[in-house]
């Protein structure tokens, strides 16, 4: 069984993501992989190294930069004749581009996977976590999307895969680039970070979740994330935001720092190694997924724990 893995990068390097995708398509034979874009040569290069990967298909192309789903899924859907899978992470763009693979090649997706129970059949969460589906696919072709902090990233180095260019699908007028306002900061990013503080909406306003929060994650090397009650005040931007309907994350630690623990968040960090709440409501359902609770005011506590460290 052959699987088509797309490679997602930025700024000529790989992202995590793609490695937990390439570990989930392993478990299904044979794995290559897509790098599409204008100068992807070393992009190609670092993916062909991927521990697993057999081979890596290049599209060098300006019509695939930015990864613009209606370019991108045209030149997979015809990869695909020679391929019985294809997987993209579960993140923005892979979420953008497999529907459109699946529509093309009229099958279902399986979004969001969980595991590979076998050659048909996956395991995915479905009301917001509380429950996992198994499901079965008698599909010909099959369109997956995988969850990253469910599977283990690949070695990025260790793999001695081939490199073959591919022919271009061209540009199909659907959609241009226009311009995208990225957010730059010294902290890790948040799917990636290993410690991550987020705040809820106990912080009142943007000025108290910055001088609140910022100081103790950039004292702990942390990445910053925040509920979807606090993005939804204009606490922080949309990019902060870990839950269901934000970025789903696994760190090393999760510090939750008035956040009561809805069941949309709890969906997007509930697979993180350690979790600390702090909360002044002992009730909080946090405080349930917790594995170090302290029941205080957020107020209080921080500044003292600011001083211990």
């Amino acid at each position: 069984m052959k699987t088509l893995v797309w490679v997602e990068h930025e700024g000529g390097a790989l992202k995590d993501a793609t490695l937990s995708a390439v570990t989930a398509a392993s478990k299904l034979g044979e794995v290559h992989l897509l790098v599409a874009g204008s100068g992807v040569g070393g992009v190609a290069d670092a993916a062909s190294k991927i521990a697993g990967v057999g081979k890596v298909h290049v599209a060098d192309d300006a019509a695939f930069d930015h990864g613009l789903a209606e370019n991108v899924a045209p030149l997979i859907a015809e990869l695909m004749s020679s391929h019985d899978a294809f997987v993209a992470p579960a993140t923005t763009t892979g979420k953008n581009i497999a529907p459109r693979v699946a529509a093309l090649l009229d099958v279902m997706q399986i979004s969001d996977i969980l595991s590979v129970e076998s050659a048909d059949t996956f395991t995915r969460p479905i009301y917001a976590g509380n429950a996992i589906a198994t499901v079965k696919s008698s599909d010909a072709k099959l369109v997956l999307t995988v969850r990253g902090t469910a599977f283990e990233k690949a070695d990025p180095a260790s793999g001695s895969g081939t490199v073959e260019a591919v022919s271009s699908t061209g540009d199909k007028g659907l959609s241009s680039f226009v311009g995208a306002e990225i957010a730059k900061s010294e902290r890790p990013e948040l799917t990636s970070a290993k410690i991550i503080v987020s705040g809820g909406r106990a912080l009142k306003d943007s000025e108290t979740f910055e001088s609140t929060i910022f100081p103790l994650a950039d004292k702990l090397g942390a990445a910053v994330g925040a509920s979807r009650a606090a993005v939804d005040a204009g606490y922080v931007p949309n990019d902060y935001q870990v839950g269901q309907t934000g970025k789903i994350v696994a760190p090393e630690v999760y510090v939750a720092i008035g956040i009561s623990g809805a069941i949309q968040h709890l969906a997007g960090m509930k697979d993180s190694k350690t979790i600390v709440a702090i909360n002044k409501d002992e009730d909080a359902p946090i405080f349930q997924v917790a594995d170090i609770g302290l029941v205080g005011d957020l107020y209080k506590v921080i500044p003292e724990l600011m001083e211990k460290l």
